[in-house]
């Protein structure tokens, strides 16, 4: 169920109850099904962009990576998750935590970007 209006800290309204509609989180969050991947983020680097420890990313491969998305990427095998910079011919990775470095890709490493994060879930303990 998705309630239309917003939650309160306070008083709640009566009438709530009345925009309450049935939603699919799948059709409410993947564009291209068939592209879709969902990869748990690991980490402190884009809290920035209110990506934490433990979040689960919706990752979508048919999307064309622009400037300042946020991307996964595989550097030299190994899964990130940052913004990717690129511009005049140039890339690179950024965090979202200004205590990381930028990933630069250096002579003969490999940078490939695999897929456009589209969302970040947050699971609490309960």
């Amino acid at each position: 169920m998705l309630i239309s209006n917003r939650v309160c800290a306070g008083f709640p309204s009566p009438a709530e109850d009345l925009g309450a509609q049935r939603i699919d989180l799948t059709q409410m969050l993947i564009v291209h099904a068939q592209a879709t991947y969902f990869l748990r983020a690991r980490g402190t680097s884009m809290e920035g962009v209110g990506i934490f420890d433990n979040d689960i990313l919706v990752v979508d491969k048919a999307i064309k990576p622009r400037h300042n998305h946020i991307v996964v990427a595989v550097v030299d095998g190994d899964f990130t998750a940052k913004c990717l910079y690129q511009r005049a011919g140039r890339i690179k990775l950024r965090a979202a935590n200004p205590t990381f470095a930028d990933i630069v890709p250096k002579e003969g490493q490999t940078l490939e970007v695999w897929g456009v994060v589209t969302s970040s879930i947050k699971q609490f303990k309960v």
